[in-house]
């Protein structure tokens, strides 16, 4: 039974696709999280011109909106229709329904979690002591949609009557409206002797945890897990599961607790899942000690981990040779999420791709991830010295991986007989961004969608994204930008690791307050 509600639910989220085309369910569009929309029909490098594309319209919101916009065509509303719905959720703690071909700028539905007539409110960056998210607190992970069930699971932090809480809420993506049952107040605790414990135990803090990675849903478990704001301490990597119906806690692992740190935060990429429903998930800089017998902690890390019963069982690990170095100087491998490959010929059929801060791109055997060996990297299939460090997550698309790094560039390598072969680059942007995105109609008309966003010390300034195209047969030709036509086409103030969403013809992007969306300025004229 177990595997068989493993596998509907495998069919409903990552193959969803081929059913239903422009559903975009959870963040990066699958749970490979390999960032590409297969089934774009509506735009082609031969309308993506400035001439053409551009910005349709934008809606207010009541908070920055750092979740991936998700997306449902013809959801039946009450006492609307059906209509094709964009989500958004801001750091302000609501959640909105928009239709998108609606003229109106009201949403659909609006649900808030905040009530400050009754002293709910969202955290501020003060309670956060962290300046990158500001100046609330409130939802930052993308949510993700159970299609079956039409539910969507959403993370939010509050503060209730001087208390900090976070919750896992279930909404009826209909009409916004709790499940029952719905919402959970998070809380945990494990054996260990790590940073904060007490007596033996590591106990979760809803102030010192902060969410940023995507939700996601496997076999009708709902992982979430938690990392810092601005390494505020004491604070440890955590994931747990839920069950998606009930919203029971079915298991719970920290990633430290015999030490500190290393929290699961991807620069707002999602933990990946496999077919047989594993979970992948990379850690930042912390304590490791998973190389000595009965050692526990996993910083600077990518594991593989599989829910049996109540517990998280961690089947495999990849710690890089250096760990003790990228600890000491903030070189995160857990800046990135990774991204698993679909199944390839030769020798390492089962890969996943990921870097880190260190500027390696790392390519990885999944049935072999290789653990830790002092001096070298010995069962690493791949490793790409790249200029600089890189946030949030690769892309694949037809034997590619695009990755957009600190040098405020995307790169384009090539699968060639199991080894990634560097193929072509794009000009330098004007600001870094994180996760690039590929629409394409199967292996044809694909275009490369990025957003240049801002610095990491670029929190209390604002800067305008800028929405770049290209086509992703040749990345150093640019079909688009948004500031070719700026007066018509200028996003809104950004957020940092923004990660666009494809639909239908539509772009979506989160930003400072605002939902932007981007598409063929006439659409009678322009779908050729």
């Amino acid at each position: 039974m177990a595997k068989r509600r493993f596998i509907l639910s495998l069919l409903m989220l990552v193959g969803l696709q081929s059913a239903n085309h422009a559903q975009v369910l959870t963040a990066q569009y699958d749970n490979f999280r390999t960032s590409a929309d297969l089934h774009e029909t509506i735009l082609k490098p031969s309308n993506v011109n400035s001439r053409e594309f551009g910005k349709l319209f934008s809606r207010t919101v009541d908070g920055d909106v750092f979740a991936q916009p998700l997306y449902m065509p013809s959801l039946a509303i009450p006492g609307k229709g059906k209509r094709d719905v964009v989500f958004a959720a801001t750091a302000h703690d609501s959640v909105y329904a928009f239709d998108v071909n609606g003229k109106n700028d009201a949403p659909l539905w609006k649900t808030t979690f905040i009530n400050p007539q009754r002293d709910i409110t969202a955290l501020s960056e003060g309670d956060a002591s962290c300046p990158f998210i500001t100046p609330e607190v409130g939802i930052t992970p993308t949510p993700v949609i159970d299609a079956g069930s039409k539910t969507m699971y959403v993370l939010a932090r509050t503060k209730e009557h001087g208390a900090f809480v976070q919750k896992l809420h279930a909404l009826d993506i209909t009409n916004g409206k709790e499940r029952a049952g719905s919402p959970v107040v998070i809380s945990a605790t494990v054996q260990g002797s790590g940073d904060g414990a007490v007596n033996g135990r590591v106990s979760f803090d809803p102030l010192k945890e902060n969410p940023r990675a995507a939700l996601l849903l496997v076999g009708g478990e709902v992982y979430v897990t938690w990392a810092s704001s601005c390494d505020v301490g004491p604070y440890h990597g955590w994931i747990m599961a839920y069950d998606g119906h009930t919203l029971r806690q079915r298991a719970v692992l920290n990633t430290s607790p015999d030490g500190a740190k290393a929290g699961i935060w991807q620069s707002d990429a999602g933990p990946a899942a496999d077919e047989e429903g594993n979970i992948y998930v990379a850690t930042g800089n912390g304590d490791f000690n998973a190389a000595n017998a009965n050692g526990r902690n996993f910083g600077d890390s990518l594991l593989k981990l599989r829910l049996e019963g109540p517990n998280f069982v961690v089947r495999d690990f990849f710690t890089p040779f250096n760990q003790k170095i990228l600890d000491s100087k903030d070189q995160d491998l857990g800046s990135q999420g990774p991204v698993l490959l679909p199944a390839q010929t030769g020798a390492h059929p089962h890969l996943l791709v990921i870097a880190g801060k260190e500027g390696k791109l790392y390519m990885l055997n999944r049935d072999k991830l290789g653990k830790f060996h002092e001096g070298s990297d010995t069962d690493v299939v791949q490793a790409i010295i790249n200029e600089k460090g890189a946030y949030g997550a690769a892309a694949y698309w037809n034997g590619h991986i695009f990755l957009t790094d600190r040098s405020y560039i995307t790169r384009d390598f090539a699968l060639q007989a199991g080894q990634l072969v560097l193929k072509g680059a794009t000009t330098k942007m004007p600001s870094p961004a994180a996760t690039p995105i590929i629409s394409a109609d199967g292996t044809k008309n694909a275009i490369l969608w990025v957003v240049s966003t801002k610095e990491w010390n670029e929190a209390h300034t604002d800067r305008a994204a800028v929405l770049h195209a290209y086509d992703a047969n040749d990345i150093s030709h640019e079909l688009y930008n948004s500031e070719q036509n700026s007066n018509r086409d200028r996003a809104d103030m950004t957020v940092r690791f923004c990660i666009p969403t494809v639909a239908d013809g539509h772009i979506f992007i989160g930003a400072r307050g605002r939902l932007d969306v981007y598409g063929l300025l006439n659409t009678t004229t322009s779908r050729r």
